[in-house]
């Protein structure tokens, strides 16, 4: 297995859940499914080191279930994926999984060919036993000489235990032959009929008349609470775009801190942060300054050796207009709080930085 096949492969994040992703060097682009990222025409992606990148989805083909992302940033020292020139599979061969299987760090798994060529609602797939779970969606299938053979498309049916599918790299390869004239900049939609690519808005193929799928160039709406949230990250100096982990949830660092936001219990929005970890020895000193209430409106807590420092707001508040902007710069504040106080225990009390901190960012 190519060692550096971890360096290609990146998560995708949206505000509708996580997948994977991997890159095109030849192309300058990375590819993904298009259910991974349908209903958004940005998205973000965030390699092994965590480090998260803007995303223009510039292309979708919901007939064949591949989208192309072009991405802000300098991607030339990353490696070539080698692409296999047959495609072909045979029954038992090896292959490999590689990916962010439920939005955890990357993971490669091994499996062999079940089926070559399985027919699932008139396409075919790639059928394996390797281990693939949500969020493994748009990351590549590679083969022993780890050419790409396949995108993951996940399991495609329900309780279809151990047996994981991709689509061919036949696939991708009609889709690219025909990028030519793709303008990266902006969303367009490839014509399952006749492979035209459209970037205005509209119902049917320009082309050839084929309806297209309904709402395809329309982006999900956010909720007033999700607005309220990324107006806050907004505030931080944050592309709240590339914060969002899932359906009113976001996850990004501010400096080394990383900063989490999430509803608990349906009741209360909870912004925290890990920022470090207890010293071994000569706990007093650290424990005073934990208990001393400093921090105010924020807490300091822990969990095992775990610091960690939190807001915390019940919903019902911020309907109220008379607390919102001061709720809104609290948690905007409490990034910076989080990545000052890091810097603070480390110094002062020997406290290590969490597992969890940017290192490149200490």
């Amino acid at each position: 297995m190519n060692q550096n096949i971890h360096k290609i492969v990146y998560k995708v994040n949206h505000a509708d859940g996580t997948g994977s992703c991997f890159y095109l060097k030849q192309h300058n682009m990375f590819v993904t499914n298009y259910h991974v990222v349908s209903g958004f025409k940005k998205v973000a992606i965030q390699d092994n080191d965590k480090n998260l990148f803007l995303a223009n989805v510039a292309l979708v083909n919901p007939d064949l279930d591949i989208a192309l992302l072009m991405v802000e940033g300098d991607f030339s020292n990353l490696p070539e994926i080698g692409i296999s020139k047959s495609g072909e599979v045979q029954i038992g061969q090896k292959l490999n999984v590689a990916g962010y299987p439920f939005g955890m760090p990357f993971t490669v798994t091994e499996g062999t060919v079940s089926s070559p060529k399985q027919l699932i609602r008139n396409k075919y797939y790639i059928q394996t036993d390797a281990a693939v779970n949500p969020g493994n969606s748009g990351g590549p299938m590679f083969n022993e000489n780890s050419e790409l053979v396949a995108i993951t498309a996940s399991k495609i049916t329900e309780n279809a235990d151990n047996m994981g599918f991709g689509i061919p790299v036949e696939s991708l390869n009609k889709i690219l032959s025909e990028i030519e004239s793709l303008d990266k900049t902006k969303f367009s939609v490839q014509c399952s009929s006749c492979d035209s690519l459209i970037s205005d808005q509209t119902e049917y193929c320009p082309s050839c008349g084929e309806k297209l799928l309904e709402n395809i160039f329309t982006e999900q709406k956010l909720t007033d609470f999700a607005q309220f949230c990324e107006k806050a990250i907004e505030d931080m100096g944050i592309n709240p775009i590339i914060a969002r982990v899932g359906y009113e949830a976001w996850k990004f660092h501010k400096g080394s801190s990383e900063i989490r936001m999430f509803v608990y219990d349906r009741s209360y929005l909870f912004c925290t942060s890990p920022i470090n970890i207890l010293p071994k020895k000569d706990l007093e000193p650290t424990l005073k300054y934990l208990l001393g209430g400093v921090t105010k409106p924020y807490q300091l807590g822990l969990e095992n050796n775990q610091i960690f420092i939190s807001y915390r707001i019940h919903l019902s508040d911020l309907l109220c207009e008379k607390y919102a902007t001061e709720l809104r710069n609290n948690i905007t504040n409490l990034a910076f709080k989080a990545d000052e106080l890091d810097n603070y225990l480390a110094d002062t009390f020997g406290c290590e930085f969490s597992e969890y901190a940017k290192k490149d960012a200490i």
